[in-house]
């Protein structure tokens, strides 16, 4: 039987990756950002040794444009490529995916009464891209095997952030009905707080981030009742991204444990890490 072993928040801010990939993790400026990664994603790999991690994130215009947005995309692949967003692919391997786990959570998420939309070719860009290597290992290859899901957070109507919780809800029970015994960990990405257009550009609400972080442990039924527009008043409009913790938060039990937490808002974004495992 697969088993949701450990849930992740994390923000998946683009400047993040290049500072990675140009080796700026003990900068003055990144290092409180990335030291926080480090004890997580040791704690990842030699104690939750995940089979497959499922990560939630949006698509920036690379898999999908606003001709055509799925609400919910999932990857059925055997591996994605590291999409181009304009400036050539990071140097990383493409992403293995777990084609079998896949098309069963396909089946179940169906049969539960989610559309879900399968894409077998998706490349996949900094929203998946920018926490993965700060929680796996890809030196020579990819330590884990990654289920790619795209939520739509930009063009609206976007699903409801009670409608994400419940997809999250849904993915435990397809993992779980899973016949193989798997270990699945659920990331959820995106935010925190940050505006990046109009007359509040930057705008940013550590406030707010910190009572994100405090009730996605303790009252996540709680957050899927603020609106989309409270979440951008309070947050900033690209803020709205945070429903996707929501999935990764449903798919945990009702009562969790947080071991690792890390906040730094140096500029226009607060960023956020969060390790749960379930009580």
């Amino acid at each position: 039987m697969g088993k949701i072993v450990a849930g992740i928040g994390s923000s998946h801010v683009p400047g993040v990756g290049r500072a990675y990939d140009l080796g700026r993790q003990e900068t003055p400026a990144w290092k409180p950002l990335f030291d926080g990664y480090v004890p997580v994603k040791r704690w990842l790999e030699e104690e939750i040794k995940a089979d497959v991690a499922i990560v939630v994130y949006n698509d920036h215009g690379t898999a999908f444009f606003f001709d055509r947005v799925p609400t919910f995309a999932l990857g059925t692949g055997e591996v994605y490529p590291v999409a181009d967003e304009g400036w050539g692919p990071r140097p990383l391997p493409p992403i293995p995916g777990a084609p079998e786990l896949s098309a069963h959570l396909a089946e179940s998420l169906v049969n539960d009464e989610f559309d879900i939309t399968m894409c077998y070719d998706m490349p996949v860009d900094h929203g998946l891209l920018t926490p993965l290597p700060l929680l796996w290992s890809h030196v020579p290859d990819w330590n884990v095997n990654v289920i790619p899901l795209a939520v739509n957070v930009l063009l609206h109507p976007l699903p409801t952030g009670l409608r994400c919780f419940k997809l999250g809800q849904a993915i435990r029970r397809a993992v779980e009905s899973y016949p193989d015994d798997t270990r699945v960990v659920v990331v959820g990405t995106g935010g925190l707080s940050h505006q990046l257009n109009g007359e509040r550009f930057g705008f940013l609400s550590p406030e707010f981030d910190r009572e994100w972080l405090d009730r996605i442990v303790s009252d996540p039924e709680g957050l899927t009742k603020l609106s989309h527009d409270e979440l951008m008043l309070r947050a900033g409009a690209e803020a709205v991204e945070v429903i996707m913790w929501l999935i990764m938060r449903g798919a945990m039990a009702p009562e969790v444990i947080e071991l690792h937490r890390n906040y730094y808002a140096p500029l226009v974004t607060g960023m956020g890490l969060l390790s749960l495992v379930d009580a």
